[in-house]
């Protein structure tokens, strides 16, 4: 069922992209290309620079929607950081508007690198969603509500006015939050706080700015003058919406068909077509290509190793988003070649051509242009995950497919393009290392739909452009100069057997199955690793109950266990730190081939980035306690309570010990029955995957620091040593029913200080579930969720009364958080894993 779900909105999509094809063909069916052609030539080259313009204003009043964000989120950040993050999010967001590539994404990139966290990127990402539609409502409502004539929308004035009376009350209802509501709204578990006055009429301000700046873009071309400059815009802003609501890429076919429909002019059509498409370059592709250079142009000179001061503030967040742009850029390449192959070219420059190079050569570079548009678009999915094959075949299909357009038309602006976007790639090789068969890797929906949509649309101008010539059996035989009807004919059934061709081999490749659980050498080679990490939490390779995905080279693993439809992997990859992103892709790789979904629990805050790549939601599950030994000390009045403890239980006649793995194989017994005693009066019993277990072949491989009380184990901790002395942890933790009141704070205290007079840098105290999340409307389902679950989950967990214990200690706290595919498949994953750890659906509901 959910699967089929993830289906829905791509090909609802697609849909309405196909809609607006045959809302403009039956618009346009009466005109020819060349018109259209002709009255592009005609545009006056001032109102193109007029045009450039104001869509330089625009893109700099943009940069204020995410400066009044981080005021609204308390965060501060230099502007020239502010206006790279938001030039190239809204690059990204008006050319692609879908999610794998989207604008979210790219400023989550920058601001994570930039050190700002999660929550502080959402509460931006709001802020800016919102600050436009009040923009929208503010600009719309006022024209509806002026009474200016826009009949042509379908609406009476009444109608019109009713509409506009209710958007500005929506806005003005928002501003008398902004100066009247102090305290947070809240709903059941969703909380709002409105921004500060000054900031919310920031927002109105910029947004109405912003608004009237794009629509100047666009009028400034319009051919006519019989249509007012508020009666376009209301009608410009109604096409904006649709294209927006209909969540095609760039509103592309939506907000060109619902124009035309609208517009009440009597300039031909295919002079607005002509300004349509000026306004695409104009206001989408050239800012993209600035993108692109500046993004290549960095590249290029932080190879060079004086790059100092104020280029190195936005290395590293340009370098973040580089493989993103690239991946657009290779998928737009493709795209440009396609319909190219299309089009008519220039009959001066076929002529010229024809009379130095024989027609075979033409024909030739016509048909292999088209197979290098439809390879490109594939390949972008290979370079989306950072496959080097990718990369190199990439970076030949853009070159080839420059060598061929200026060989079958002379296109050089085309050529320069592809070249632009193969020089970016050259200087980028890097970050594509990833060493993995591009044929075992699996497209999404969304990726499919918007393949599937570049070649409807593809094959719709062709026919479009071509609508005058009579078909017959003869075009596909004539091979001439000037035939380029058959060159797209051919060269769409070229485009349509590279298609059928990957179709087919995806279809008939070999099915790969579940990795078992480790054998024995694979799980000491495992041990091996995580004894030298640093990060104590790999230890729970020892449990034997995850399977192993090693790196090739094998000094790093992945361990991951499967309940339902998830594949969930504990924890970040362990071992060296340039292969954790190759063992994420792999590890996605193989849920993917066998259909199941990919999840990541109890991943660390600074890892975040690896996740963020594979297009996954974050959930923060809750935070993990470490407390600092290099600061730590029983001394001063903040510890006079420790110390009492200590004192006391020591007086009772208590002790410290640590016993290594040795005398912990030789006391077992002594050990296995605190741990019962302990299940037995919780009633509850032994979990697993991201907890320890007392199992016999587990717990004599770790150290235990026991409490002792005349000579008889009362409490115990295992523990888990760190690599290079960064880490000590505790895990398995039990104590018996009569063990003196506070017994556990006593063993911490003297676990502590144990681990600070060894010299670690850390005692990590576990984690405290669920808890530090915020509640928040930014993502309402996931806080309900994780606030029912902290609720409630001591019952399924026994976690009550953590947190309390750690806070005596002073702990640094930080986060640990859930990685996984967002929507509705949540619930079904926090479910999954919840079973996981409790060893099955049973073991949730009991303790």
């Amino acid at each position: 069922m959910v699967r089929t779900l993830r289906w829905v909105s791509p090909v609802i999509v697609l849909g309405l992209f196909a809609a607006a094809l045959f809302a403009l063909h039956r618009e346009l069916h009466h005109y020819r290309p060349q018109e259209i052609r002709e009255a592009l030539d005609s545009l006056p080259r001032s109102r193109l620079l007029l045009a450039l313009g104001f869509t330089v204003l625009s893109y700099f009043v943009l940069t204020g929607y995410d400066w009044l964000g981080l005021k609204y989120a308390a965060r501060k950040l230099a502007y020239g950081r502010v206006a790279l993050a938001s030039f190239l999010a809204y690059v990204f967001s008006y050319n692609i508007g879908f999610s794998i590539l989207g604008g979210s994404a790219v400023r989550y990139r920058l601001y994570s690198a930039w050190g700002l966290l999660g929550m502080d990127m959402a509460r931006v990402i709001v802020f800016t969603t919102v600050t436009f539609w009040l923009g929208m409502g503010t600009v719309l409502g006022g024209l509806f509500v002026s009474g200016i004539n826009l009949g042509s929308i379908g609406l009476s004035i009444g109608v019109e006015r009713g509409l506009g009376a209710l958007l500005l009350l929506g806005v003005l209802a928002y501003l008398v939050g902004a100066f009247r509501v102090r305290r947070p709204l809240r709903v059941r578990e969703m909380e709002w706080s409105f921004p500060r006055p000054i900031l919310a009429l920031g927002q109105l301000g910029l947004a109405t700015v912003d608004l009237l700046m794009a629509g100047l873009v666009l009028f400034v071309l319009f051919p006519g003058d019989d249509v007012s400059f508020p009666t376009f815009l209301g009608i410009y802003l109604t096409a904006l919406a649709a294209g927006l609501v209909s969540h095609v890429p760039g509103g592309l076919g939506v907000f060109e068909a619902t124009l035309l429909l609208l517009l009440p002019t009597a300039v031909p059509h295919p002079q607005l077509i002509a300004m349509l498409v000026a306004f695409r370059v104009v206001y989408y592709l050239i800012p993209f290509l600035g993108g692109l250079v500046l993004i290549g142009g960095h590249t290029a000179l932080r190879q060079r190793r004086h790059l100092v001061g104020v280029g190195n503030l936005v290395s590293k967040g340009i370098a973040l988003v580089t493989p993103r742009v690239l991946t657009f850029a290779a998928f737009f390449s493709g795209i440009v070649l396609l319909v190219s192959g299309a089009t008519p070219a220039s009959g001066i420059r076929l002529a010229w051509l024809g009379r130095l190079l024989p027609v075979g050569m033409l024909e030739l570079s016509h048909f292999l242009a088209s197979l290098c548009g439809v390879g490109l678009l594939f390949l972008a999915r290979g370079l989306q995950l950072r496959l080097n094959v990718a990369w190199a075949a990439t970076l030949c299909a853009l070159i080839a497919g420059a060598v061929f357009s200026l060989v079958k038309g002379l296109d050089y602006e085309e050529a320069t393009l592809l070249l632009l976007a193969a020089g970016g790639l050259a200087a980028s090789h890097r970050y594509f290392h990833r060493q993995s068969s591009l044929w075992d890797q699996r497209f999404s929906p969304g990726w499919l739909v918007a393949i599937g949509a570049v070649l409807v649309g593809t094959v719709w101008i062709g026919f479009f452009a071509y609508k005058h010539v009579e078909y017959s059996s003869e075009l596909w035989w004539q091979f001439e100069v000037s035939g380029n009807a058959p060159r797209f004919l051919r060269a769409s059934v070229g485009v349509a057997l590279v298609v059928m061709v990957v179709g087919l081999t995806r279809l008939f490749r070999a099915a790969r199955h579940p990795t078992p659980l480790p054998q024995a050498e694979d799980l000491e080679a495992a041990m091996q690793i995580a004894g030298e990490a640093p990060v104590t939490g790999a230890n729970l390779v020892a449990l034997g109950d995850k399977a192993l995905l090693f790196s090739e080279s094998r000094r790093s693993f992945l361990m991951y266990g499967t309940s339902g439809r998830c594949w969930v992997a504990m924890g970040d990859p362990v071992g060296e730190e340039g292969e954790s992103e190759e063992l994420v892709w792999a590890f996605r790789e193989q849920c993917e081939a066998a259909g199941a979904w990919t999840v990541f629990y109890e991943v660390a805050a600074s890892r975040l980035s690896l996740y963020v790549d594979l297009g996954m939601s974050l959930f923060k599950l809750g935070e993990e306690a470490r407390v600092d030994l290099r600061t730590f000390t029983l001394e001063g009045g903040r510890r006079k309570g420790l110390r009492r403890t200590r004192s006391k239980l020591e007086a009772d006649g208590c002790r410290f010990l640590v016993w290594e793995p040795a005398e912990v194989a030789a006391r077992l017994p002594e050990l296995q029955a605190v741990s019962d005693a302990w299940l037995k009066d919780k009633q509850s019993r032994e979990k697993g995957f991201s907890l320890g277990s007392f199992s016999p072949g587990y717990v004599v491989r770790f150290p235990a620091g026991v409490v002792l009380l005349h000579d008889r184990p009362v409490a115990f901790a295992t523990l888990w040593p760190g690599g290079q002395w960064e880490e000590l942890s505790v895990d398995l933790m039990r104590y018996r029913a009569d063990a003196p009141p506070a017994t556990m704070e006593y063993l911490f205290i003297q676990l502590i200080l144990q681990a600070k007079e060894q010299g670690y840098h850390w005692f990590n105290l576990g984690m405290a579930p669920f808890s530090g999340i915020e509640h928040h409307p930014l993502a309402p389902l996931w806080n309900r969720l994780g606030a029912l679950l902290y609720r409630h989950g001591e019952h399924f967990y026994n976690f009550q009364g953590l947190r309390q214990y750690k806070e005596k200690f002073d702990p640094v706290w930080e986060p640990k958080y859930l990685a996984c595919r967002g929507g509705l498949i949540l619930p079904r994953v926090l479910t999954d894993v919840g079973a996981l750890v409790s060893g099955g659906i049973s073991g949730m509901i009991r303790k």
